[in-house]
């Protein structure tokens, strides 16, 4: 019978840093017109209860289906902000393509263009429109988009991010 062994495993070449979902660019290896897409996400009551209780929000419009008509919707409208989320960069490849050279998110703005309802499929995505580079620094733009499952525009934004160059 043997003994279990207390010393440490033999080393195997195994690298957990360069352990990457997909190889990791720089600023300079991003082109305009690239697609990151987030997958597509149904929302439910359930999603729309839960940001309700994180954002505090309790406007009528969001849970009470009678004050929603009463008011020209057809339905409780999911939160805004709720929609926004939707184009966080974390729910694309995004961050995991430019590995490490992320320094900050520098900015984003939106248009709210269609109401979001339970039961939408949202289809988020961000495309690269500029790359600003800045000495050791580059800005990318990104217009963020979210379509619903009719193919309608609901929302149109824009990001913008601080990386490092090469």
């Amino acid at each position: 019978m043997t003994q279990p062994s207390s010393a440490a495993p033999t080393s195997t070449g195994f690298d957990p840093e360069a352990f990457l979902v997909v190889p990791a660019r720089t600023f300079d290896d991003l082109s305009v017109g690239e697609v990151f897409r987030a997958p597509s996400r149904t929302l439910t009551d359930a999603h729309a209860a839960a940001f309700q209780t994180v954002s505090a929000d309790n406007h009528p419009v969001h849970y009470d289906v009678e004050w929603a008509r009463r008011h020209g919707h057809t339905a409780p409208v999911v939160h805004g902000l709720q929609v926004l989320a939707f184009t966080a960069p974390g729910a694309t490849l995004f961050p995991h393509v430019i590995g490490e050279v992320f320094i900050r998110f520098l900015e984003l703005s939106c248009t709210f263009l269609g109401e979001v309802h339970s039961g939408d499929t949202l289809y988020p995505a961000l495309t690269v429109t500029a790359l600003d580079a800045q000495g050791d620094d580059g800005v990318v733009t990104t217009s963020a988009t979210i379509h619903n499952q009719r193919g309608e525009l609901v929302l149109s934004g824009q990001h913008k991010y601080l990386l490092r160059r090469r």
